[in-house]
């Protein structure tokens, strides 16, 4: 029987973090690949994949990555590079023989809670168990995904119901995946979306996570084999306001110490729309805040873009720029990772 406290905290090993490569082929074509100016498609989001996983010294920085399904079919290939340690392997074992674990989104995406709302709910929970069996003994994957949004609109939104709703899908979800031997991350985020004020922001993140304990409780999760992807305590993205990083890190660290509980595996820090400069001086200072108040439990990063746009501006979809983009990558995986220690 796999023991999940001791695989979770595998994943929040001081010094290295997660690299969340899980866009959907929507996601990875139109806000990765065409954003700048790359051609999209299958074989180009295989080469996407490639040019970070492949990169010769990210097991320094990353102790797992999760994955999206579509990666689970693909394999690395050496396009001519010399430098690759291995060819033609699939990407979850690619990863696996360098340590790192690889792990799979298994939500499928948002929808209205009601005809017409601005909230939502996550949907996958129908053939979750058949697909978690699948994921784990054909691709070996140790942790899974699940993301909730939480839309900020005054004093109104998120709502009650949504909170709960969606508090109930990724309990259900962490239930399912604990069965079949995995870790799973759970990532309620708390939208940038909005022209709240970071107060405001803190109480949503503070109340989002006391409802989803509250209900992790009552379905008998074992909350020790669970990690947090989080959102970091802004100010909305329609304010213009630019919060220092003593602000951030004050007011993060501060909510969740307020909600989660000290058993939790870890917690890890989503990028959520800001640079990369930004997501790791933000995380910096988190990493200062949370030793000076004693925070109970691990903290690191689950980056997608932060970590991946400097690169994509290099490479531009050129079997050239490989080389350059992975440099630029692995410099900033480097930092972030410098970011917790």
């Amino acid at each position: 029987m796999t023991d999940l406290s001791s695989l979770a905290r595998s994943l929040v090993v001081p010094g290295k973090g997660i690299l969340a490569a899980d866009e959907s082929e929507g996601t990875a074509d139109e806000k990765r690949l065409a954003a700048f100016g790359i051609e999209t498609g299958p074989e180009m989001r295989r080469k996407f994949r490639d040019l970070l996983l492949a990169t010769p010294g990210i097991e320094e920085y990353l102790s797992g990555v999760i994955l999206y399904k579509e990666t689970l079919s693909q394999k690395d290939t050496s396009d001519g590079i010399p430098s690759k340690e291995v060819d033609g392997l699939p990407f979850s074992e690619l990863l696996a023989r360098r340590g790192i674990i690889p792990g799979i989104k298994v939500d499928e995406g948002l929808e209205p809670i009601a005809e017409g709302s601005k909230e939502t709910i996550t949907k996958g929970l129908l053939g979750l168990p058949e697909r978690l069996a699948e994921y784990h003994a054909e691709h070996g994957t140790q942790f899974t995904k699940w993301r909730a949004a939480l839309r900020i609109e005054g004093d109104t939104l998120p709502s009650a119901a949504a909170l709960v709703e969606n508090a109930k899908r990724l309990a259900s979800y962490a239930c399912e995946v604990q069965r079949a031997g995995m870790v799973p991350i759970l990532e309620p985020e708390v939208l940038l979306d909005g022209a709240h004020g970071r107060l405001r922001s803190r109480a949503v993140l503070e109340q989002t996570m006391r409802v989803l304990f509250e209900t992790l409780n009552e379905q008998c999760a074992d909350i020790s084999g669970i990690i947090i992807k989080t959102s970091m305590v802004l100010s909305g993205s329609e304010t213009g306001k630019k919060d220092t990083p003593e602000e951030v890190a004050e007011d993060t660290v501060g909510a969740l110490m307020e909600s989660v509980p000290r058993e939790v595996a870890g917690i890890v820090f989503l990028s959520g729309g800001q640079t990369p400069d930004q997501a790791t001086e933000n995380l910096a200072a988190i990493t200062v805040a949370a030793r000076a108040k004693n925070a109970p439990w691990p903290l690191t990063f689950s980056y997608g873009r932060a970590l991946q746009e400097e690169a994509l501006s290099v490479w531009k979809g050129k079997d050239e720029n490989v080389t350059e983009a992975r440099a630029v990558f692995l410099a900033r995986l480097a930092k972030v990772a410098g970011a917790i220690t």
